[in-house]
């Protein structure tokens, strides 16, 4: 890749950091085929720095995460970037009809789309758009289960609980 091209690709993604109840949230855009799209949406501790949103699809996605904050029946409508492999993306659609206010095990999901329930969970892992494709919802059959890989009783198991008692879970 060529200098020039690496400087417009690094030019196109542009990453802010807004307030969330539970610490922040690294909100990412990027240029794919001539079009601004979420890439990416972090959970971040309370520590990182607050970072004003660039251009107006990442203004729009901090304007609807605070609209989830204050009302979790609130429905995204953001454009994404495409990511993911089949089967990641198979999870994250099955995830999302999982309704507000309830939860699916990992192997009800597993059965739905016909894989294994170590499988959904390695994709809920590698879910880049939590929120919007909700992966919180999606707990152990013994118990709530862990959460986006590693730090299963840390900082993000407990992001995972506020989303659920938030949506009405808990």
């Amino acid at each position: 890749m060529a200098f020039s091209e690496k400087k417009s690709l690094s030019q196109s993604v542009q990453y802010c950091v807004i307030e969330a109840p539970f610490g922040r949230l690294g909100i990412a855009t990027e240029i794919v085929d001539g079009s601004l799209m979420l890439s990416k949406i972090d959970y971040l501790p309370l520590e990182v720095k607050l970072s004003p949103a660039g251009n107006q699809l990442a203004k729009e996605a901090a304007k609807q995460c605070a609209n989830y904050f204050k009302n979790p029946r609130h429905r995204f409508d953001l454009p994404l970037k495409p990511v993911g492999t089949e089967h990641q993306q198979k999870v994250w659609r099955a995830v999302q009809d999982i309704p507000l206010g309830s939860t699916a095990t990992y192997g009800e999901v597993a059965k739905k789309i016909r894989s294994g329930p170590r499988a959904v969970g390695t994709a809920c892992g590698a879910n880049p758009y939590p929120l919007i494709a909700p992966c919180h919802r999606v707990i152990s059959a013994q118990g709530i289960g862990g959460f986006m890989k590693e730090d299963s009783p840390g900082f993000y198991r407990q992001i995972k609980l506020w989303l659920l008692k938030h949506e009405g879970v808990l």
